[in-house]
């Protein structure tokens, strides 16, 4: 686990692929959980740490998580959140062919732990945006720059899928590529700091990535 940014309000810290951010009903196991441990056993707490994740990404990805340490900053990040005040962008290796930048705009439906791009009138069906930066050839995939506009359910992964471009490792998607985890790595996070009049932009390279782009 690696620390990429700390006060006394948040923490952010980058995720290693196939860990979950929080617990769930069937596994205890986290980033959460030992982020928790780690800092008891750092600070010398004897109560119980306050430390609650403002955003999750999936378990098969890697990168960003920022957690809240305090209630406060807890309540004003959520509220950024719902505020679309918070940038997140991030990098992919993506299989396909005659990939191009631009905005995508799909309608997905989310059934049975998986997301599928459905028509505009599908019962459930919820708008999913996001746009692709900048993309270049590397080897036999491409290295794809990617914004997130809307948070949905699997977005990323199943907009590039139906655009032809599964990311590597994603099986479930479609991706014929063996890979750690999946190549889907949250690099960027720009928001407003809970406490202060600032903007905090916290960045990670992943490993299976050279340069920035």
């Amino acid at each position: 686990m690696k620390i990429l940014y700390e006060d006394n309000h948040l923490i952010a810290v980058e995720k290693p692929p196939l860990v979950l951010t929080q617990p769930s009903p069937t596994c205890s196991e986290s980033i959460e959980q030992e982020l928790k441990v780690f800092i008891k056993k750092r600070d010398s707490k004897k109560g119980n740490v306050f430390l609650h994740a403002v955003h999750r990404i999936d378990k098969e990805a890697s990168g960003i998580v920022i957690f809240a340490k305090t209630q406060k900053a807890l309540s004003r990040l959520s509220q950024a959140v719902r505020e679309k005040k918070i940038r997140k962008e991030y990098y992919a290796l993506v299989e396909g062919k005659g990939l191009k930048r631009g905005r995508v705009v799909d309608f997905l439906f989310h059934e049975h732990h998986k997301a599928e791009v459905v028509s505009e009138n599908h019962v459930g069906a919820k708008r999913a945006e996001l746009e692709i930066i900048q993309c270049e050839k590397s080897g036999t995939l491409w290295l794809v720059h990617v914004l997130l506009i809307t948070g949905r359910y699997h977005q990323i992964r199943a907009q590039l899928a139906h655009l032809g471009h599964p990311i590597a490792g994603d099986s479930k998607y479609g991706s014929t590529v063996s890979f750690d985890g999946i190549a889907l790595h949250h690099m960027r996070c720009t928001f407003p700091h809970p406490t202060q009049q600032t903007e905090c932009e916290v960045y990670s390279l992943p490993s299976w990535c050279s340069r920035g782009m």
